[in-house]
């Protein structure tokens, strides 16, 4: 196959291509800025939810740890509390007894 000729260009349509380069130039431009902005916002979205598990966990930890605390000083006291408790069943069969005693007396005085 022969090449023929290479035909003239017509200055109209080489303005009008570059024309079009410029318009594609500038919608890529804004489009390259809407996706940075949109990055920024997830990024700085993103931040913002570390931070506030982060914050959540600290809280958690904090939480969990007075929890433990309290449990111990209750269960420290409950100890307490049955050690004084010890003497009540002793002390109530010798309350049990001296009403016996006083009902065997008042039914003497009859």
């Amino acid at each position: 196959a022969a090449a023929g000729p290479i035909p003239a260009i017509d200055p109209g349509a080489l303005h009008d291509v570059v024309a079009l380069a410029g318009q594609v130039a500038a919608q890529v431009d804004e489009l390259l800025r809407n996706v940075h902005c949109g990055l920024q916002a997830l990024t700085a979205l993103s931040v913002g939810c570390i931070q506030t598990y982060r914050d959540g966990v600290e809280s958690l930890g904090e939480a969990a740890d007075l929890g433990i605390r309290a449990m111990y000083a209750l269960v420290a006291r409950c100890e307490e509390l049955d050690r004084a408790m010890q003497p009540v069943p002793a002390l109530a069969r010798r309350i049990r007894d001296m009403k016996g005693t006083l009902e065997c007396l008042e039914g003497l005085c009859k």
